[in-house]
């Protein structure tokens, strides 16, 4: 299915990864990534700050980078199997070129800690994404990510409810269900004419 907005709102590192639709790639320019960024800006904090940052053509890679290891990565730890030592490589990697650290900070009554990462600003933006990937990998829930069911979507979501069958139910669900209204019926018209 190609669908002009990128599907939001699963873990950061899946969110990622669905940017990368069946016939469609949602980040093909640093613009288109800076929008990505902006949609996720309420969920992952950070986001908002590499939205505004000039971001290059080759932060761009970067990510699409990670996104293709980490999806490559996913697709065996969701089935049980052993990621390719060289996908989780590259994930171990774009966290060490933005070390992260808790700084503290005096708020005006306490100390907070605010984790930050250190670097370029595209290497950041890399390093979070990849510490998502990392978060993500690592959870036990991992193996309950599913792929929606439509036939022409590759999107993932992780259900909360294990009835759930489609990535969206506004963007597949629906239209699946409009198609088997549609055949149902054309195949009862048909036997009755």
């Amino acid at each position: 299915m190609s669908d002009a907005a990128p599907l939001i709102g699963e873990p950061l590192a899946l969110d990622l990864v669905n940017t990368r639709q069946a016939d469609t790639d949602m980040l093909t320019t640093p613009a288109a990534l800076r929008a990505w960024l902006e949609l996720q800006a309420t969920r992952f904090p950070p986001a908002r700050e590499f939205a505004e940052a000039a971001l290059t053509d080759a932060d761009l890679a970067a990510v699409r980078e990670l996104r293709e290891h980490t999806a490559s990565a996913l697709d065996h730890v969701r089935h049980g199997t052993r990621p390719p030592a060289g996908d989780l490589a590259v994930i171990n990697q774009a966290q060490r070129a933005a070390p992260a650290i808790d700084e503290l900070v005096w708020n005006g009554q306490v100390v907070t800690a605010v984790r930050i990462r250190t670097g370029p600003a595209g290497a950041r933006l890399a390093g979070w994404l990849a510490e998502a990937a990392a978060d993500l990998l690592a959870d036990p829930g991992v193996t309950k990510i599913r792929q929606c069911e439509a036939d022409d979507c590759v999107l993932l979501f992780l259900p909360a409810h294990t009835r759930r069958r489609w990535c969206s139910a506004a963007r597949c669900g629906n239209r699946v269900r409009v198609a088997r209204h549609y055949q149902r019926h054309r195949s009862s018209g048909e036997s009755a004419g």
